[in-house]
């Protein structure tokens, strides 16, 4: 007899706001070793949570493979704030691109008519030309 592992269906999410249910966390803590993967410390109980690799909200799936375990004090917070700054900075580009002025043609307007250069200091400038 072989012993072949039986396959498991990865879990999908069927909205982003939905969280994994608890034997899926199991399988995310087990296959991590129950050690964080940002700062590699042992995970302890109730004080980890399942972390998107790619954000949902910088276009990750809420899906199993796109879970890991991070300890809640420093590296889910540190990640947490690190992704929202991506989003901004990913926002404020985009925004500038569409709406720069680069995009728009400048206006022309009509220049105004340059007086013939002065050809000695002695001679007085021709203030009223084409009124004399």
């Amino acid at each position: 007899m072989t012993n072949t592992a039986r396959s498991v269906k990865e879990w999908f999410g069927k909205t982003p706001d939905s969280d994994p249910p608890d034997y899926v966390k199991v399988r995310i803590f087990l296959r991590h070793n129950g050690v964080c993967p940002k700062c590699t410390r042992k995970l302890i109980r109730g004080q980890w949570q399942c972390d998107h690799i790619i954000a949902l909200v910088n276009g990750g799936e809420n899906r199993e493979r796109n879970l890991q375990p991070l300890c809640t004090s420093p590296c889910h917070s540190q990640k947490t704030k690190a992704d929202v700054a991506e989003k901004s900075r990913v926002d404020r580009k985009r925004k500038a691109d569409i709406l720069s002025a680069r995009s728009r043609s400048k206006l022309q307007g009509r220049s105004f008519i340059k007086p013939p250069p002065q050809r000695r200091a002695s001679t007085p400038p021709n203030k009223w030309r084409g009124y004399e």
